[in-house]
Parts: structure tokens; sequence; C-alpha cells
């Protein structure tokens, strides 16, 4: 998906791009890499503020992803761009695990959503 001609990049001080402040009516929705609208309507200054605060981290915390199979897959996000977020199954740092990748459309779509920090940690079974 191509990001929209009137999403206004907002990047940190480094140049990093943290997300994309996007005009509705007389104020701005934050939106993150994600593609997730992050908030509703505020002005600009709350705009970057909250992209600043946001910052990046959130794409190393664990996520899940629906399977066709109809189970949950622990996952990690290995790249973000508008045209694609690539995951991976969480290993915990194993090198003895193969490595199963998931290519994902942007934004986010529904099957892969922030892991639940309450649900119990079930091991996938998968090799």
């Amino acid at each position: 998906m191509p990001i929209p001609a009137d999403w206004i990049e907002h990047r940190r001080g480094d140049r990093e791009l943290l997300g994309w402040i996007r005009p509705e009516a007389d104020d701005f929705v934050v939106v993150d890499l994600l593609g997730r609208e992050r908030t509703d309507a505020v002005d600009w200054l709350v705009a970057e503020e909250t992209l600043e605060a946001l910052g990046i981290g959130y794409l190393a915390d664990p996520y899940e992803l629906h399977l066709d199979d109809g189970r949950w897959l622990r996952v990690r996000v290995t790249e973000v761009s508008i045209e694609k977020i690539v995951v991976k199954r969480d290993d915990w740092g194993a090198i003895d695990i193969p490595l199963l990748e998931y290519t994902l459309p942007f934004p986010i779509p529904p099957q892969l959503r922030p892991l639940d920090p309450h649900a119990p940690v079930v091991l996938d079974g998968l090799s």
C-alpha cells in the first residue's frame, strides 16, 4: 500500500522514521510504523509528542500471528516497510530451531496482534 500523499513523515533527531501524522479536518492523527492509528484527532504538537514518546520500541515486543489452521503463533517483527511486515517465529534466541518467517501486508493485518502479556506462553510445536 503506498502511503497517502497527505501523510507527513515524522522522524526523530537521528532521522529514524517514527511514523506519520495524518491530517484529519483541522487536526491530525498519529499513525505508527505498522500502520495503526494511535490517537484520535489531536493538534500538531500532541501528534509530534505522541510519536516521540512512542518511539520504535514496540517493534521489539512479542506479537501473535493467527495461522490458517486456527492456532496463534508467538512471533517477533523482523522488518517493517510500507511494502510489507515480516515476522518470524519467536525462538527465544535458540540457534537450533528452524526459521519460520511470514510476510504480511502493510498496514498490519488483523491476523497479527500484540501478544497478550497475561496469556500463557504456549510453545507452538512447529518444526
